[in-house]
This record gives C-alpha cells, sequence and structure tokens, in this order.
C-alpha cells in the first residue's frame, strides 16, 4: 500500500511565499494533478517540495513548474524532510519509518536509522549538521497507523547510531526543531493538557530537560519554525478540538517575533493543516516564508 496524498475533486495545491513584514503574498505554482506539500527553502534560492512520494525542486518565479529531483534507493517519501546546513544535501523521512540522506542534485541515498523497532519522522538537523532531531513511534499490536503509540522527541547523530529518547512517551509531543543557536529544540506537544490531541508550542534544551510552555490558548498549535536569524517563529494553528495534524481544515499561521509570545498575531488564514508548513520554510533572509495551501471548490 502506498502512503501517498491526493487532491481530492475540485481541490488545488497552491504553493505559496509571503512577506512576514509587509504581510504581501505571492502564488508560485499551482497544480490541480499533484498534491505537493512542505517546502523547504535552499540557499541557493529555490523550494524544495513533496509530491507524490517524491522530491521536487520548484524555482522562485510565478509560473515556474516543479523539477524531479531523482533519487536512488528510497522508497515513497512522506513529507518530513530536512535541509542539512552544512553540506549540499537533505535528510528525508520515507514510508518504511526510515530517514535517508540524500543528495539535494539527485543520486543514491544512505539510510541513516537503524531498524530499532521505531518510526522515524525527522523534523530538524543541529545547526552543525552532526545531529537529527526526530519523533520515535512505535507501532501498536496491529502493526497499523490507527495504532501507533504517542510521538517521543528522539536525538541521534546524523551518520547512524543509537537513538535517544528526549521526552516521556506518556504523552504525544512532535515537529521537534532547533533553534539557530543550537541551544533550544522547540516542539509541539500535549504534556499540558489531559485533553487528547490539545497540544501547545514549547521549548526544551536541545540535549534534553524540563519542557518550557509557550502557547496557552484554546486552539492546538503545531510546527514551531525558526528563522534562520532566530527573531522570529511562525506555526500552525488548528480550530480548538483538533486531534493531530489533519488536512482540509481552515487553519492559521502565526507569527511571533522576538520571542514575546504575549504579542502573537496572525500571518494569513488558509484552507489546509497536513502539507502546509511541516517543515521548516523560512527564506534565508528570515524575511519570507513558504506554504502551502489547498482550497477546494465552493470552499
Amino acid at each position: 500500500m502506498r502512503y501517498v496524498r491526493e487532491l481530492a475533486p475540485g481541490q488545488r495545491s497552491q504553493v505559496f511565499v509571503i512577506d512576514t513584514v509587509t504581510g504581501e503574498q505571492q502564488l508560485i505554482h499551482e497544480s490541480e494533478e499533484l498534491l505537493f506539500e512542505a517546502p523547504n527553502w535552499t540557499r541557493d534560492g529555490h523550494l524544495v517540495l513533496n509530491g507524490d512520494g517524491r522530491l521536487w525542486r520548484l524555482r522562485l518565479e510565478p509560473g515556474a513548474e516543479p523539477e524531479l529531483i531523482p533519487l536512488e534507493g528510497v522508497p515513497d517519501l512522506n513529507n518530513d524532510h530536512v535541509l542539512s546546513p552544512v553540506a549540499e544535501e537533505v535528510f528525508v523521512s520515507a514510508n518504511d519509518w526510515h530517514i535517508y540522506a540524500a543528495p539535494l542534485a539527485g543520486g543514491t541515498v544512505r539510510r541513516v536509522t537503524p531498524d530499532d523497532g521505531l518510526m522515524h519522522f525527522l523534523h530538524g538537523v543541529s545547526p552543525d549538521g552532526s545531529t537529527l532531531a526526530f519523533i520515535g513511534v512505535r507501532m501498536g499490536p496491529g502493526g497499523t497507523l490507527s495504532d501507533m503509540g504517542p510521538g517521543v522527541v528522539c536525538a541521534m547523530d546524523a551518520a547512524g547510531g543509537e537513538a535517544r529518547m528526549l521526552t516521556s512517551d506518556a504523552w504525544s509531543s512532535d515537529g521537534s526543531e532547533y533553534s539557530p543557536d543550537g541551544e533550544w529544540l522547540y516542539l509541539n506537544t500535549e504534556a499540558f493538557s489531559s485533553t487528547p490531541g490539545h497540544a501547545q508550542i514549547a521549548r526544551m534544551p536541545a540535549g534534553g530537560g524540563p519542557l518550557e510552555q509557550l502557547t496557552f490558548d484554546e486552539r492546538v498549535n503545531w510546527f514551531p519554525h525558526l528563522a534562520p536569524d532566530g527573531r522570529s517563529i511562525v506555526y500552525l494553528s488548528y480550530p480548538a478540538g483538533t486531534v493531530g495534524h489533519p488536512p482540509d481544515l481552515p487553519v492559521k499561521l502565526r507569527i511571533v517575533r522576538d520571542d514575546d509570545w504575549s504579542e502573537t498575531r496572525e500571518l494569513v488564514d488558509l484552507f489546509g493543516g497536513q502539507g502546509t508548513v511541516n517543515v521548516n520554510s523560512w527564506s534565508p533572509d528570515s524575511r519570507r516564508l513558504a506554504f502551502v495551501a489547498y482550497p477546494i471548490r465552493d470552499i
């Protein structure tokens, strides 16, 4: 079975870039055939996206067409992929539940994660490129995606090795991403609520330690992404009562400046969710952000 998302009838995937200072949006690419997800922004000014279980490169020009990045030796990919900060490669999560290192230009990949009984979902690479932060999940006794265990923040050497668990499995966490100085991991977690699915944004020391809650509201908040200069954070905010990070809901992108969480503001409202900003999609200049919307006709 392929775990590849597809567009619903009448649905489009729209790749946007927004100037987080002026709020000006630019539609870069629109497709009614292929569901694109999770843009990364490369140092040379392209976007890297997931679509149909593969990686694509997209020029930042309105009307540009995605170009396939040919990878060998890897199964279908999910939308968790993070660029290496020190090499021309990208770490990708595949639907065999392993993490691979792949040349950004295409070519043969190498598997990073061992057979340790975990499903591995990548979200962060340390600024020096030495460590991966990922979410480790144990498959339930039925062996299906519907009976998975809670997400646990884990770290491991980027060259491979044993996973180190950094959060408890008494609750579920996701989206663990390093701060640009490498001191913190930012994440979303259900640790602060007894309501199932009620995720809030938090941070913890990169090597493990106590969680510090950063958002305190009725909405369900996911995927904090820090700008390269460390001064801005964007996260995805779902309606109250949402469980997990599903697709096809009215969601908000919210932004925080200079670590002032009392002054969170709305950046954009859109129809999306899963795939919109699963990975860090900030521009190298820390001003613009790429995201994907999924409008459906008459919605």
